[in-house]
């Protein structure tokens, strides 16, 4: 496969990029702004079809709707709240997975993280769901809490034989939130990544600091992606 790294100018006009967002309120403190899921697909997709990949990554960064909206909900709600899919700002992260939807031949790929908190600095983000969880004890930031159970069930319908990509980062401050995906993840078929060493889910992520990485994750997952493609058939 030959592999150029496609600009997003490029990108942009190719896909279309949904995502659901909410605010989640914990008593007397400001809401905070999360996101549920996202979809990406290409231009002329239908909207229902299934996906032909599933992406696992951290939280949603910088992601933002093209228009704010006023839709708060409590703890107790979360579980429950149907996800209403808006136009949304694409940030860099989500340039690289349409790099590999592009190469992958791929039409629509599903995003969900570890956490919906929508922080695009992963230490604040790291204190911010440490803070939610043993200081209020809300674990449901994550549609890997057993509460959503319903909810990740239905955003796990793919096609047969489509990838979960898992790619949350390396990071230590994550485990918690790891070892819950994991619990449920192990269960999946298809699941694969950049891994930091056999056995350990620690998956690396698609946006590294420095341009030359960022080109070598794309041409490092694409690879193992051809060659789970080619094993399989």
């Amino acid at each position: 496969m030959n592999i150029t790294f496609i600009p997003a100018r490029d990108l942009k006009p190719r896909y279309q990029v949904l995502g659901h967002f909410y605010n989640l309120k914990l008593r007397a403190e400001e809401p905070q702004k999360c996101r549920s899921v996202l979809e990406i697909s290409a231009l002329g997709t239908a909207s229902n079809s299934a996906a032909d990949a599933i992406f696992v990554m951290m939280n949603p960064g910088s992601s933002r709707p093209l228009e704010e909206l006023n839709t708060t909900v409590t703890v107790n709600q979360v579980a429950g709240m149907p996800a209403q899919l808006v136009r949304t700002v694409p940030d860099m992260t989500q340039y690289q997975v349409m790099r590999v939807m592009h190469y992958m031949g791929w039409q629509h790929v599903r995003v969900i993280n570890l956490s919906d908190l929508r922080d695009p600095k992963s230490g604040s983000f790291a204190q911010r769901y440490a803070q939610l969880e043993n200081e209020f004890g809300a674990k449901d930031h994550s549609i890997f809490s057993p509460r959503r159970s319903a909810q990740l069930k239905q955003h796990m319908i793919r096609k047969r034989g489509a990838p979960i990509v898992c790619a949350w980062g390396v990071s230590d401050d994550l485990n918690p939130l790891i070892e819950r995906a994991r619990q449920v993840l192990e269960l999946e078929q298809q699941v694969t990544g950049l891994s930091k060493s056999p056995g350990v889910w620690k998956y690396f992520h698609p946006l590294p600091s420095l341009q030359r990485q960022k080109e070598e994750w794309v041409t490092q997952i694409l690879r193992k992606l051809e060659c789970r493609t080619l094993c399989s058939s």
